[in-house]
């Protein structure tokens, strides 16, 4: 998915300010340029959550979409990206649960990649041989629980607090899943 950008000019505090308080009185083009300015950014941050490009699509338009009827609830307390940032980690996450709730319902067992040993996940997904396994594969290569903790506090910049707050976790537990995701990472690099 990709979205032309639009110039830098766009990137300026005061036109996207501007851009928000037009969009929030109806103005679809405000809207519009605000879109063409974060949808990169919140689809990379879906990407790297769901490690699943398709999910993170439709996750991205979700995204949007709330955006669009949320708009109003925006205070402006915080930048709009780090707003709208925000909220794509909640519509993520609460896709997530949803799905789980949806097979527990139908009678599928909630499998995680979290319950095979981490060697098969490697050698399954493998990367073609003789090419170098790069950091982005790896952290695709991680159990979600451990992906999602270290996306949010290496990547996004999280605090523990705050991650155990959204994935409904302890702090401790936040702590335990970074430092498993950073040493199946050392591991999956080293190979």
């Amino acid at each position: 998915m990709t979205v032309p950008i639009i110039d830098d000019d766009s990137l300026q505090p005061e036109r996207i300010a501007h851009d928000v308080a037009r969009a929030t009185a109806g103005d679809r083009q405000a809207f519009e340029r605000l879109y063409r300015t974060h949808v990169n950014r919140v689809f990379a941050l879906c990407v790297r959550m769901t490690n699943d490009r398709s999910a993170a699509e439709e996750l991205t338009q979700d995204v949007f979409v709330r955006a669009w009827q949320k708009l109003s609830l925006f205070r402006g307390d915080s930048a709009f990206g780090t707003w709208l940032h925000r909220l794509a980690v909640n519509v993520v996450l609460n896709a997530r649960k949803t799905e789980g709730r949806d097979r527990k319902r139908f009678g599928g067992k909630d499998v995680e990649p979290d319950d095979e040993p981490i060697e098969w996940q490697l050698t399954a997904r493998a990367v073609t041989p003789g090419l170098a396994m790069d950091l982005e594969a790896a952290i695709g290569l991680l159990p979600p629980g451990a992906r999602k903790v270290f996306v949010l506090h290496d990547v996004e910049g999280y605090k523990h607090e705050e991650i155990a707050e959204q994935l409904a976790i302890t702090t401790g537990g936040s702590k335990a899943q970074l430092h498993r995701a950073r040493m199946l990472l050392r591991k999956a690099l080293e190979r």
